[in-house]
């Protein structure tokens, strides 16, 4: 029997579904034990020190309940990112929902047993971390450092014409020069080659203890801004009029989020088609959805002192006080819990019922489940060229190179025979870099007009990005890339790593615990060319010295994670270039030369 996605009877499941994830998502948060409240909880059913975040919860579980829905009616190809900072419930909780979280963690059952277990273990000793970390089915985004999310989400589809990530983005996220940079990632979406990003920004109006910027804007500013940058904004409210007029029916909200969803992912599709069929990659004003929700949405409306605590900052972390040694308040944690009115949601023995989990797809449909989350959608190994046909060959110390030139040659061999698993990426930097084959061979991917002879080496279809000059979005690109299962390289100046160097520690942290997951497949290595070395700045000077990212990184005393290598020459760097690209859960960095200097190493003594 075919499923109405648009009734309002379904509807009520996507209801349910949201209400379920908003119950476990609490729950998470404070209990340990009596998960389905069948007794008036007790000092030891309550966590001694309840650690977590509240704030974007129940705003992130509505967008995933609708997600899945379209999910369903389409038969997308999806997953979710999770860009607002912290929230680890939520993939928890939806996974759980879904059956994902059980098949990766057996002793988490679905029943009341297995709920207690799931409660106790969020944000817990021994247990899982308070963001979307590797221990979560699904992701491939942390969070631990905000910026990253479309970026993150960007790198994935790229060669992945059929997935669309939905990245979800904090309104204080948003905030930060990485993600405020990366709304220019539509300007290197091919529509023919890759797939979608589709951006859903949450705006709930506050930060830790400020209000958000975007949340003081007008519906016409935030319009005009993200038109401005390419985007074609569609917005859902939940509130009357207002930020602070009062909500509407939470069925309403349903109904104007589902009608939206609709709306943009046929305009996702109808971009793709029109660009396949007639082969038009001209870019498009791709969708997004603003959503703007109280924070705190469904949680407690004031403090014991009569404060705002939803749709103020007082939701961001733990917005009441309950815990073992306080339990003077805990009718109000009864009362939240029983708002969602769990027995409609579950059954007896703790299951879900139908009506939760008819809005749960199934296998690896699931975004929990989706293999562009765990290693990649079908991943292969590069097929390498025999570098050492790229050698030079000359006396010791008589012949002078420059290696970048030289390695650039063979990095074009790479890319034609690997036409869709391997890119190289860098902030404006590659010709400089002297990466001259590379560019001249396999072009560089820009979506916006071109205008030869004044524009050089620009293609809407290319194997190099490099043609925004931020650091910060071209190392998220190439995480999101090799975190899907693909190969590259990232290429800048040695000074300029430590503009991304952060990124480096949170990418290393991911690999160390995604190599704790049995569950987890193994990654690609994520290579790191620094050139302009320091000792070779003499056009830049002073300002453009500093070889710091190899004592960053070294002092992160993980060499099963980080390489670091300094090739003296043309032939080292080949073959050290051919063990990087080999490699798997590592971070390789190669500090090389681009000027002319003196070449010692046969291609045998290299090796």
């Amino acid at each position: 029997m075919a499923v109405d996605y648009d009734s309002k009877e379904y509807l009520k499941s996507v209801d349910a579904y949201w209400r379920a994830a908003n119950y476990l998502s609490v729950g998470q948060l404070f209990l340990m034990k009596a998960p389905l409240l069948k007794t008036p909880l007790v000092a030891e059913d309550v966590k001694p020190k309840p650690i977590g975040h509240w704030g974007t919860i129940a705003p992130q579980n509505f967008i995933y309940a609708h997600l899945n829905r379209v999910l369903k009616k389409y038969d997308l190809d999806m997953f979710y990112i999770e860009g607002s900072g912290h929230g680890g419930q939520v993939m928890v909780s939806n996974s759980y929902l879904d059956g994902s979280y059980t098949e990766r963690y057996p002793e988490i059952t679905q029943d009341e047993k297995g709920m207690a277990k799931l409660f106790k273990r969020f944000s817990f000793p021994g247990g899982v971390a308070s963001h979307a970390a590797p221990e979560t089915p699904g992701s491939i985004h942390e969070g631990g450092e905000l910026g990253y999310s479309l970026s993150h989400g960007t790198g994935a589809i790229l060669d992945n014409p059929d997935v669309i990530a939905a990245v979800e983005i904090g309104d204080g996220e948003s905030e930060t020069g990485p993600l405020a940079a990366s709304w220019f990632s539509n300007k290197f979406i091919n529509p023919i080659k890759d797939g979608a990003v589709l951006p859903i920004l949450q705006i709930n109006g506050f930060k830790i203890s400020n209000p958000t910027i975007v949340s003081r804007m007008s519906d016409k500013e935030l319009t005009e801004y993200f038109r401005g940058m390419g985007w074609d904004p569609h917005f859902v409210s939940v509130f009357k009029g207002g930020r602070f007029d009062g909500e509407k029916d939470p069925m309403q909200v349903h109904e104007e989020m589902a009608k939206t969803m609709d709306e943009v992912i046929e305009e996702i599709k109808a971009i793709q088609k029109h660009a396949r069929e007639n082969n038009d990659a001209t870019l498009p004003h791709w969708p997004m959805i603003i959503f703007q929700c109280p924070k705190g949405w469904t949680g407690p409306k004031k403090d014991l002192d009569g404060n705002p605590i939803e749709n103020s900052f007082r939701a961001h972390q733990i917005p009441i006080p309950v815990a073992q040694d306080d339990m003077e308040h805990k009718e109000m944690l009864e009362k939240w819990l029983k708002s969602y009115k769990p027995e409609e949601l579950f059954n007896e023995d703790g299951s879900p019922k139908k009506i939760v989990t008819e809005n749960t797809a199934k296998g690896d449909h699931r975004m929990a489940m989706n293999p562009v989350t765990n290693g990649g959608k079908n991943p292969k190994r590069l097929n390498l060229p025999d570098y050492r046909k790229y050698a030079l060959k000359f006396k010791p110390g008589q012949m002078e190179a420059q290696d970048m030139v030289e390695w650039a040659k063979y990095l074009s061999e790479v890319a034609d025979l690997n036409p869709d698993t391997f890119r190289g990426f860098g902030p404006d930097e590659s010709k400089s870099n002297r990466l001259f084959a590379l560019l001249d061979d396999q072009k560089r991917q820009w979506e916006p007009e071109i205008h030869e002879p004044n524009d050089e080496n620009l293609a809407p279809s290319g194997r190099v990005i490099d043609s925004q000059l931020s650091e910060h979005q071209d190392e998220g690109f190439l995480e999101g890339y090799v975190l899907t299962g693909r190969h590259g390289f990232f290429a800048t100046y040695e000074a300029f790593g430590r503009v991304v160097d952060s990124m480096l520690t949170q990418h290393m942290k991911w690999l160390r615990k995604a190599k704790e997951q049995y569950w987890r497949h193994d990654y690609p290595s994520l290579n790191f060319v620094a050139t302009s070395t320091v000792f070779q700045q003499d056009h830049n000077g002073y300002t453009h010295q500093d070889p710091g990212i190899l004592t960053h990184l070294y002092e992160k005393n993980r060499p099963d994670l980080v390489h670091e290598y300094l090739p003296s020459d043309t032939n080292t760097l080949l073959a050290v270039g051919d063990k990087a690209l080999q490699d798997r859960e590592c971070i390789n960095v190669l500090v090389t030369s681009k000027q002319p200097r003196p070449q010692w190493f046969s291609i045998e003594e290299a090796k």
